[in-house]
């Protein structure tokens, strides 16, 4: 006969019995040594070397007093956060093994997983913000961040200043004091700079060092957070974090999950921030669900390679498009003239990335031309797949953008957007060629 459960037992967590190993030999493992195992313990599935995907909406407590421990941690009733699995909209084992191994790549403390990155982004910016507050952001800003800014937030008595992604110092100066009286006029604060860098589509970069050291002198640095649209190089060819960001945002549809299979997104950073973006997502029910979490596990395992290839084949399509007649210009950050954005460049990134626009003789009806004939980029959406993908910006994702903003930002009818993937780069270059004697 077997003791009866004592109830007034304290719980133990169930997961990861076993400490993460990040070290070996006194030095720091590699993000892509550590995509392969961590976060997850095979010993707790029966010994299967890669997750299952746990279709499962709710999870059983060991006792009744581990149920009220993890609902007081969830609920914040009780410091630290949930001790063990509860519920999946609030967390689940294939969402937390990826928010161990978001956590990884840009040395974040914690990691949260979203439905999609405008799911991320939303959540981020509602959990900051309050009636009369002041959102300050780079611009521009993807089309559809833009629009929940100026008008969804605006529901809800939140207003926005923005500056352009390469101002100066004295030109984000400006914008913070003038951010900062109009919070006091409306009775709010500011309490979030949002950017974008290199920001959709242009690949225009904003100097992270320079907002930051603006931002600390003029607010609270715990109070104010700085967070990035970080999906253009990140992972591997920037780090925001390193660099004075406070919280890293991705659309993990893009270079992370990489398939042009999944949606989903993600916000990392330390605690004290990440905890209330969680508290909403755990209300909202925002958080990815287990088969794309499985699905991103297993992308994240080639990230690395898959953006290597896809950035060296974008430096030779590049090489290519910059001497063709009719191109007359091309936004990528390794071929970049101004000379601030190069310093920029210099200071905040590891690589040029694949993902650029091209500027083709004319306007919208010679861009239709070129991407109406080609023949192995896909006429689609997006980036950072395996595949390359061609775009047409002004008509497309940011046709909603006001005529008199586009222009301001540079995205005008030549504009054509590319994210070059791991195709044979001869094929590609041979592609654009062929497409361009079209125009």
């Amino acid at each position: 006969m077997t003791d009866a459960v004592d109830s007034t037992d304290t719980p133990t967590p169930r997961r990861n019995p076993k400490p993460k190993v990040t070290q070996i030999n006194g030095r720091d493992m590699k993000p892509s040594t550590l995509m392969m195992g961590h976060g997850f313990d095979p010993a707790l599935s029966e010994g299967s070397l890669k997750s299952p995907i746990f279709l499962t909406s709710t999870f059983a407590f060991e006792n009744a007093a581990a149920g009220k421990r993890h609902f007081e941690g969830i609920t914040g009733q009780r410091p630290g956060g949930a001790d063990g699995l509860v519920y999946s909209r609030f967390n689940a084992p294939n969402q937390e093994i990826l928010e161990d191994r978001l956590a990884i790549w840009d040395g974040a403390e914690e990691a949260l997983s979203f439905s999609s990155g405008m799911t991320a982004i939303a959540i981020l910016m509602l959990a900051a913000c309050k009636a009369g507050d002041v959102i300050v952001h780079s611009g521009p800003l993807y089309a559809a961040s833009e629009g929940f800014v100026a008008k969804t937030m605006a529901k809800y008595g939140v207003t926005y200043i923005d500056f352009p992604a390469g101002a100066s110092r004295e030109e984000l100066d400006a914008v913070m004091t003038k951010a900062k009286t109009q919070a006091e006029a409306q009775g709010g604060e500011v309490p979030l700079i949002y950017l974008e860098s290199p920001a959709n589509p242009t690949n225009a970069l904003v100097d992270i060092e320079a907002v930051r050291d603006v931002r600390d002198a003029h607010f609270d640095a715990d109070r104010c957070p700085i967070a990035i649209d970080n999906t253009f190089l990140g992972p591997l060819w920037q780090r925001p974090l390193e660099h004075g960001a406070d919280l890293v945002v991705y659309s993990l549809t893009k270079y992370v999950g990489g398939h042009s299979d999944l949606v989903a997104g993600s916000v990392a950073g330390p605690k004290r921030f990440i905890d209330a973006i969680r508290a909403l997502r755990n209300t909202m029910g925002g958080i990815a669900d287990p088969n794309t979490a499985w699905m991103l596990c297993r992308s994240l395992e080639t990230v690395e390679l898959r953006m290597q290839r896809a950035g060296e084949n974008a430096e030779k399509v590049c090489a290519f498009l910059k001497s063709h007649p009719k191109v007359t210009g091309l936004g990528y950050l390794g071929m970049i003239e101004d000379a601030r954005q190069q310093d920029i460049y210099d200071r905040h990134c590891l690589g040029a990335g694949s993902t650029f626009s091209v500027f083709i003789k004319g306007g919208e009806a010679e861009c239709f031309r070129f991407l109406d004939h080609l023949k192995i980029a896909k006429l689609a959406v997006s980036l950072g797949g395996t595949e390359t993908l061609a775009s047409h910006p002004a008509s497309m994702t940011h046709l909603s953008v006001p005529p008199a903003r586009k222009e301001a930002l540079g995205i005008t009818d030549s504009l054509v957007r590319i994210s070059i993937g791991i195709e044979d780069a001869d094929d590609l270059i041979a592609d654009f060629e062929q497409a361009l004697e079209h125009v």
